[in-house]
């Protein structure tokens, strides 16, 4: 199988990179081999959050001339233009999104507080950089057994704000089958039945009997995994203004944006390989010539260019053991400290060490292994050092910003 370029990661960064390369006419395989971490993803996307200090950003085009030389965004050639192709792509892909890289807002979390973001789905409840919220009077309304949306947390969360809040819990013939077994009562499932015109006619009719015109009515973000239609066909039945509120795990707003990016990638001709995963390379001088998968037995996937965009430990894009951290697909080098007493801080408060390990790159985002640079392979994204993405809130903007800039150098 020979392609133009070969990605190896199918989450964020690997899609937003794949699809920018189909978009200019490249033959592009990506490589996915589980679920992303997008599935984590509640709907926002943060470009920079919070500076060094742990202070809201409010301006992160302006707060990113901040961050360390070692950050991946030294490594993009303009952050502003980056970030507004990223929401471009987004849109693209059907994806409609608010807000703009010059002004974060905040995102609701389903513990009530508040998190600075760059861009949010249109349907989700945010508020303003001041964080002030756009209905004075909201309705929060659960499903009544889904326990993954803590409604007392949100409550006080929005009290807190100065909202008059209400609580009210609705259901359907249908969502009362799904109780009957806790593993259907998950935001995947509940949206798998709310998929049906029918049954979301039922559900606007009970959520109008309990809320009134002109207010806002908040539900758990558990409709619409392919994309937003089910959403806008509530809104529609519903008298009240409806807004989503972010679940906990798995998040069905996260998996929408997968499968819409995916389905981008698809229609401009690219091929994913659902389920497989690549389990080494083979190497000419300072180029990778093929890699081979686990599934592909009997065949290599040979490229000009590829992308290593695997993401951080969660996803074993990093492993490490007693010896130190490492890369284990191809061993590229690594930026960590080598002694394990290093890696971790005593208090789980504190910035964790390693959350910046990752793999070592030169200007242009190629890949070293044995202290040289790798002519044509890439890296993108959370596999990238130098930037603790929980500290910062910048992981979606690492993933999106350095796999545009990636595209752009394979491009020219």
């Amino acid at each position: 199988m020979k392609f133009d370029v070969v990605i190896i990661g199918g989450g964020l960064s690997g899609l937003t990179c794949g699809i920018k390369l189909a978009e200019n006419g490249k033959k592009v395989c990506i490589v996915s081999f589980g679920q992303s971490s997008l599935h984590f993803n509640p709907g926002s996307f943060e470009l920079l959050g919070y500076d060094a200090n742990g202070s809201v950003v409010k301006n992160p085009l302006e707060a990113v001339s901040a961050l360390a030389p070692c950050h991946p965004y030294a490594k993009v050639a303009d952050v502003a233009a980056a970030a507004a192709e990223a929401k471009r792509l987004l849109a693209d892909a059907g994806i409609a999104v608010k807000g703009d890289a010059a002004a974060n807002h905040f995102r609701l979390t389903p513990m009530g507080a508040l998190k600075p973001a760059w861009l949010t789905i249109d349907e989700m409840l945010t508020a303003d950089a001041d964080g002030k919220l756009p209905a004075e009077n909201i309705k929060v309304v659960n499903i009544v057994g889904y326990l993954d949306y803590p409604t007392k947390f949100v409550v006080a969360g929005l009290r807190k704000l100065g909202a008059k809040v209400e609580v009210k819990a609705v259901t359907t013939p249908s969502l009362d089958k799904a109780r009957r077994s806790a593993s259907e009562m998950r935001s995947a499932n509940l949206a798998k039945v709310l998929n049906d015109d029918a049954e979301l006619q039922q559900l606007a009719q009970e959520v109008n009997k309990v809320a009134s015109e002109g207010e806002t009515v908040l539900l758990p973000a558990v409709l619409g995994l392919a994309d937003a239609e089910a959403v806008s066909k509530l809104a529609e039945l519903v008298n009240a203004k409806v807004q989503l509120a972010a679940t906990l795990p798995p998040l069905v707003p996260g998996v929408r944006v997968q499968n819409m990016l995916r389905k981008r990638f698809h229609n401009l001709g690219g091929t994913v390989l659902v389920g497989d995963q690549v389990t080494g390379g083979k190497f000419d001088g300072s180029k990778l010539v093929s890699v081979s998968t686990a599934k592909l037995t009997e065949e290599t996937i040979s490229a000009q260019q590829f992308v290593l965009a695997t993401g951080s430990f969660m996803s074993h894009g990093l492993e490490s053991n007693y010896q130190g951290v490492y890369e284990p697909v191809f061993g590229f080098d690594v930026d960590a400290t080598d002694g394990r007493h290093d890696w971790t801080k005593e208090s789980t408060y504190e910035a964790q060490p390693y959350m910046e390990f990752g793999v070592s790159t030169d200007a242009t985002l190629h890949v070293k292994k044995g202290g040289k640079t790798v002519d044509n392979v890439f890296a993108a994204g959370a596999v990238l050092s130098g930037h603790n993405y929980i500290k910062l809130a910048d992981g979606t903007g690492v993933d999106m910003l350095t796999a545009l800039q990636v595209s752009n150098n394979i491009l020219k």
